[in-house]
């Protein structure tokens, strides 16, 4: 009765694993470890007293994912591994339909053979594209408008036609809005690889001085403060939003074997918010200067949550002072990320 986690050493992935474990699931974590450090395991052991397996191996060997899933006899799966940034997928398509489609068709077919047929998906709010209303729910159009975006849509239909196709499938789609946070003990936190792609990281690069300056792309669109509106959810909040998931399918009480399902606050933050709020939380002065407009960026993004509310009786419980106290405490722990000791 075992669970396999994808990506499981990568930032939301350590996060569920510290989740399951503490629920009382067995885990295997597989990885390839393009984008993670087995420290991050190390400190899930840490936090849980509970043995983490790591299998080093890529989900587009289907062969040793037959293996993996029979030797520790797994009986679901959640999925986090995959490339995930929106800019690097305009440049190498081709890397992110390979990882991220083909990876996954790979899972599937491995799970298949081996009688494995639950799993939860790490899906995004990218999947929705330029928002037609707000705030966003489950039945919105979806309209992906990048490669990153496309994939995550692409895998969905998978899902979809699977579930369709065979009704002992369940399957979990997870649509993501804005994770940051941290553990609150400061062992396992968000540690980007380069330059970050997302504002929260930035931010406290700026902040622990490793940058001069934040970009603030946009400073016109129609918000209160002219910079973009996002919906930021605690990673912890996120990662208990699988295990109830997890729970639900396993209880058949879903309404269909294959569901998708929005994990946000319902509350959106502008840039200038989330600057102003780290600034409290650190207390270090955070300098930005405003930037042109990316394209491809929305004025606002911010989620429908009744729907997570009924059927997985979940509700995000921290608000944006907690995410950047724990995002903080994280970045003082490890200045250097996972090279160093907390």
């Amino acid at each position: 009765m075992t669970v396999l986690i994808t990506g499981g050493a990568g930032y939301i992935g350590s996060h569920c694993c510290v989740a399951f474990l503490q629920a009382g699931h067995d885990i295997v974590v597989v990885d390839n470890m393009s984008n993670a450090s087995q420290v991050s395991l190390e400190r899930v052991a840490a936090i849980t007293g509970a043995k983490v397996s790591l299998e080093t191996a890529d989900i587009r060997d289907q062969s040793r994912m037959e293996e993996i899933l029979k030797q520790y006899r797994c009986t679901a799966v959640v999925h986090f591994a995959g490339l995930k940034a929106v800019g690097e997928s305009t440049k190498i398509p081709l890397a992110y339909y390979d990882n991220n489609v083909v990876g996954t068709h790979r899972l599937l077919s491995a799970m298949a053979n081996c009688g494995v047929k639950q799993m939860i998906f790490s899906s995004s709010a990218t999947v929705y594209g330029d928002p037609q209303f707000l705030p966003l729910t489950e039945d919105h159009p979806t309209s992906a408008v990048n490669p990153y975006g496309r994939t995550k849509l692409m895998i969905e239909e998978m899902l979809r036609d699977v579930a369709a196709s065979d009704p002992s499938w369940r399957f979990g789609i997870l649509r993501y809005f804005n994770p940051v946070g941290a553990h609150e003990s400061g062992l396992v936190g968000e540690d980007p690889q380069g330059i970050p792609n997302n504002l929260m990281p930035f931010i406290t690069q700026v902040a622990d001085g490793r940058r001069e300056e934040l970009s603030v792309f946009g400073n016109d669109y129609d918000t209160p403060d002219g910079t973009g509106i996002r919906d930021y959810i605690h990673v912890i909040d996120l990662v208990e939003g699988h295990l109830r998931a997890h729970e639900v399918l396993g209880s058949g009480s879903a309404p269909s074997n294959c569901f998708a399902v929005n994990l946000g606050t319902g509350n959106g933050y502008s840039v200038l918010e989330m600057v102003k709020a780290f600034e409290r939380a650190s207390n270090r002065q955070i300098r930005y200067s405003i930037a042109p407009r990316r394209e491809g960026d929305v004025a606002q993004c911010f989620a429908n949550t009744e729907f997570a509310e009924k059927l997985l009786n979940w509700k995000a419980e921290r608000g944006l002072e907690d995410m950047c106290r724990d995002t903080w405490n994280w970045v003082c722990k490890n200045p250097r990320g996972y090279e160093t000791v907390a």
